[in-house]
């Protein structure tokens, strides 16, 4: 039952950021391109390797702190739904490139991000080690 609520929260918190975080992105960059669903999905993937390897180091994977963050927080933050509808919307207008590129930036990004969310994650922890 925690478990459940810690993603009913963390689901609440993640989609909260995403707005809030992705229309930062727009009016910094504008909307010419989908700047705030990239960054969104590219924060959450590097989000999601650290934690993963975090909670797994622990064995807290299955935690209801692990599942809020995890699945509620980061599920609700990246938004693979809005970047497949902005890549569609790219198409619609004809900005085939953009689509391409919107494609091979969010995927490439993402797994990059999730790599370096897992080697920070453990750097973190050899240092914490040797505390």
């Amino acid at each position: 039952m925690y478990q459940i609520g810690g993603i009913l929260i963390g689901g609440a918190v993640g989609a909260l950021l995403r707005f809030l975080v992705a229309n930062g992105v727009y009016q910094w960059l504008g909307r010419a391109f989908p700047y705030g669903t990239l960054a969104v999905n590219v924060i959450g993937s590097f989000l999601i390797g650290w934690l993963t390897l975090y909670f797994m180091e622990r064995e807290m994977l299955a935690s209801a702190l692990s599942r809020g963050l995890i699945v509620g927080a980061l599920g609700a933050f990246t938004t693979f739904s809005t970047f497949s509808l902005d890549t569609f919307d790219l198409i619609q207008q004809g900005r085939l490139w953009g689509a391409g590129l919107n494609i091979g930036l969010n995927v490439g990004l993402c797994l990059l991000a999730v790599w370096l969310g897992v080697l920070v994650g453990r750097w973190v922890s050899s240092a914490l080690a040797m505390l």
